[in-house]
């Protein structure tokens, strides 16, 4: 257990490449799960819990770590499956997702894998809007199975879309001449969180499920109108995302000149281990941690704004 967490403090280098960890773990049966190493604080066996009244049924209680009170979240429990029973053999994973620090509950950690995210495919056809699934890849010739965190995440607490009324009656987005708002993100709750935020200011949407899938569809409009930006006003993508990573498609958008001139936002649940140098480095124009109405709908009226007066 000392070498994952060794590797969990040590592990930055692969951001912008395309490139992942995945900490491997299991619930409560053979099937194996990946969660993004980047996402991940420490592993530790579960200590003591403590339960505190009306709390969600997915929280099996509440831990004090290096003193911090961090709830802890029965992951078998929260996908539909059995409580993990035997508490003193489980571990928790203590991850940070969209600026909380939450603890997940599992029943057995094994190692950490080094991949491509061209090697993180979707879901499987199928798979249906119940699904917790965001992405799978295979291992050892078994199927890995990487967990919808935020639909979870959501269902326990849910966020609210909507964008405050003194911020929408002070925002103008009159101007922005009809351009549509792409999306990509990976999670459908995510997607239709931004969705629904952006559409109280009256704009257009068009969402994607992977960087690649929203790099064919800019490459396609851009083929229709000669330059992207004639349709496109902003492009708000996630980082973690199966296929291309939201760095390497901001990075391809960049160097793809009918793109090149294509606002890009990076909208992630990597808010406390974000490296704001890579952000230069792909030649994303902003950066926003998930998920707050307020912050995004000002950063995608900045930047309509910007294009509409053209960049220095």
């Amino acid at each position: 257990m000392s070498g994952i967490l060794d590797s969990v403090n040590q592990r930055t280098q692969l951001v912008g490449q395309n490139r992942l960890e995945l900490l491997l773990f299991r619930l409560n049966s053979r099937q194996r799960f990946g969660i993004n190493v980047f996402k991940v604080r420490e592993v530790l066996q579960c200590p003591p819990l403590t339960s505190i009244p009306k709390l969600n049924a997915l929280v099996r209680g509440v831990a004090h770590i290096r003193g911090q009170t961090i709830s802890v979240i029965d992951l078998s429990m929260a996908t539909g499956g059995a409580p993990i029973a035997d508490l003193k053999s489980a571990f928790i994973i203590i991850a940070e997702y969209n600026r909380s620090v939450q603890g997940f509950l599992v029943g057995s950690v094994e190692r950490i894998i080094n991949t491509n995210w061209d090697a993180i495919m979707p879901p499987p056809t199928g798979a249906g809007k119940a699904s917790y699934l965001t992405a799978v890849t295979e291992v050892d010739k078994e199927l890995i199975e990487i967990l919808d965190v935020e639909k979870i995440l959501n269902e326990i607490s849910p966020l609210s879309t909507d964008v405050s009324s003194e911020f929408a009656s002070n925002v103008d987005v009159s101007k922005s001449d009809g351009k549509i708002i792409f999306i990509a993100d990976d999670s459908s709750v995510a997607r239709n969180q931004v969705k629904k935020a952006l559409n109280t200011l009256g704009l257009e949407i068009e969402m994607a499920k992977n960087g690649l899938e929203a790099l064919k569809r800019l490459k396609q409009i851009a083929e229709e109108t000669g330059d992207v930006t004639d349709r496109v006003g902003i492009l708000v993508s996630d980082i973690e995302m199966p296929e291309m990573d939201g760095y390497t498609l901001t990075a391809e958008i960049k160097n793809t000149p009918e793109l090149s001139r294509l606002h890009v936002i990076l909208h992630t649940s990597l808010s406390g281990v974000f490296n704001q140098a890579m952000v230069s480095k792909v030649g994303a124009d902003d950066f926003i941690a998930k998920f707050h109405p307020d912050e995004l709908a000002t950063a995608v009226q900045k930047w309509l704004q910007t294009d509409l007066k053209g960049k220095v």
